[in-house]
């Protein structure tokens, strides 16, 4: 909107090339400890942290925004925001319509989790986030799945039993866990690790930040960062 106020076309253009130079970072702001909203309703987490140290050594600029996660692919290639750091994971699936960098963490386990021990994954009611690596792999081993748009919906339907087990990222059910009637019932292994996403056409800013994310990974602060958020998946 300042654009429209300017006195001189200069002005304008140099307005426009610093917001150019803003990095608009898209998380779903709901999935700790990857990404979740603070006290103060501020972008919180392990990719709130990972992602303000790649900008940085991208020499970017960057602000966040949130997005629910079914529509979080569509509203990156509309233009609404330039990259995905949202607990992502990589498949070939996605890679169709994205670009990825290398990932900032190893493949992870995935785990089932329930009130009881004794479920029969096979034939059991299965809850998962919809469009997420989980709901797919629940889909094709014949249980019947119920999707749900925030994981922690998902949880709340093994609790309230509209659900029989929920699959979702370890990462996230180990807290949950712990402070509930839940119990891990298995661990499987899905996706290529996580990564960010990048419009296709976006090639040179996809290379800054996978440069960033290989220098972390050699100077081993990645490492570091994933230890302080206990999560899985170091390199």
């Amino acid at each position: 909107m300042k654009s429209l106020f300017l006195g001189t076309a200069a002005l304008a253009l140099s307005a426009g090339l610093a917001m150019a130079d803003t990095v608009r970072l898209g998380t779903e702001g709901a999935y700790p400890p990857y990404n979740f909203l603070n006290d103060a309703g501020e972008v919180d987490g392990f990719e709130r942290e990972l992602g303000d140290e790649l900008c940085k050594r991208a020499g970017q600029t960057c602000e966040w925004v949130t997005n629910d996660w079914d529509s979080i692919i569509p509203n990156l290639t509309s233009g609404n925001y330039d990259a995905i750091i949202a607990g992502m994971s990589i498949t070939a699936e996605r890679a169709e319509v994205v670009n990825f960098t290398q990932g900032y963490t190893q493949p992870s386990p995935s785990s089932y989790a329930a009130m009881s021990a004794d479920v029969d994954l096979k034939t059991a009611v299965i809850a998962a986030q919809a469009s997420t690596i989980q709901s797919a792999h629940v889909a094709e081993s014949g249980a019947t799945l119920v999707e749900f748009p925030t994981p922690d919906e998902t949880i709340a339907a093994v609790k309230s039993g509209e659900a029989d087990a929920v699959l979702s990222d370890k990462d996230f059910l180990n807290p949950i866990v712990a402070e509930t009637d839940l119990m891990l019932i298995e661990d499987i292994y899905l996706g290529g690790g996580i990564g960010m996403a990048f419009r296709k056409s976006d090639s040179e800013l996809h290379a800054k930040f996978d440069a960033a994310i290989a220098s972390m990974k050699e100077d081993g602060s990645l490492n570091a960062m994933l230890d302080k958020w206990e999560i899985e998946g170091k390199f």
